[in-house]
């Protein structure tokens, strides 16, 4: 029987895309930060073995002494993993390089696909009340961002306005399908957020048609466009929302931050 005395636990996102640079690490640092901003308690778990997640939310190397890594070891609980930021109502589960090497450490593991998802699900998450857990993952498909799909609810897909963006997609939904069928049978989409657009530029318009005929009501109403403010925000250690909060980059993350919580609103209530 599950307990009922529990509280209800926070929505669990991860942010995948196989390909770098299509603006991963900077929805999941903004929304982040967008979703706190509303209110909203939010965990960031960085599990990019690059920490740029962790980097641009101002937490210094040095600071990491506790990381994602320990925390898919379980050599830590969650409470011990998880640090506050700059930004009120945003934790994180910072990253360092020793996630590299999980690939490989984890091999032997039987429930080496379930170490997050069992690692988020500790009673002494209840403690934080989070109303999400957002999720880094890496710019591949490998046992970590296996583990972010096992652990997670859903999916926002980043899909940089380019040209070839819509056939990079096809493998990630393959792999979607396939930790649905072994190991997370309610695993959605959240939706496929256009990145990088640029509306006087007839590529980004024509990526933005064909997503929105293949993919309907996928892809998110909010685009995120190209913004030199959203570019420097991370080599100051800060979301664009502390940088520059009346930027078009912040605008936008605060619209897709308030279409998920319309979208929650909406399943909740169905």
């Amino acid at each position: 029987m599950p307990d009922l005395t529990r509280p209800h636990g926070p929505r669990i996102i991860a942010v995948a895309n196989q390909k770098g640079g299509v603006g991963k690490t900077t929805t999941t640092i903004n929304l982040g930060a967008a979703l706190a901003a509303e209110g909203r308690k939010v965990l960031l778990v960085d599990l990019d073995p690059q920490g740029n997640a962790s980097t641009g939310l101002g937490v210094e190397q040095d600071d990491r002494l506790v990381t994602t890594y320990d925390l898919l070891a379980g050599d830590v609980t969650l409470s011990q993993a998880i640090q506050t930021t700059t930004v009120d109502l945003l934790s994180i589960i910072p990253a360092t390089t020793d996630l590299s090497s999980a690939d490989i450490e984890l091999i032997s593991n039987e429930k080496r696909s379930f170490l997050l998802h069992d690692a988020l699900r500790q009673i002494d998450i209840d403690q934080f009340a989070f109303d999400f857990v957002l999720i880094d993952c890496p710019p591949s498909l490998n046992i970590l961002t296996v583990n972010a799909m096992v652990a997670a609810h859903s999916v926002i897909v980043p899909l940089q306005s380019e040209f070839f963006a819509l056939e990079g997609l096809s493998q990630l939904m393959l792999s979607l399908r396939e930790v649905r069928e072994a190991a997370n049978p309610d695993l959605r989409i959240e939706g496929i957020a256009l990145t990088m657009y640029d509306s006087r530029n007839n590529l980004s318009q024509q990526v933005e048609e064909d997503a929105r005929q293949n993919l309907g009501d996928l892809v998110f109403q909010t685009v995120i466009p190209r913004n030199v403010r959203l570019s420097e925000a991370p080599s100051f250690a800060m979301p664009v929302l502390q940088y520059d909060p009346a930027s078009k980059g912040s605008l936008a993350y605060r619209a897709l931050a308030r279409e998920i919580l319309d979208r929650e609103t909406l399943r909740q209530k169905g």
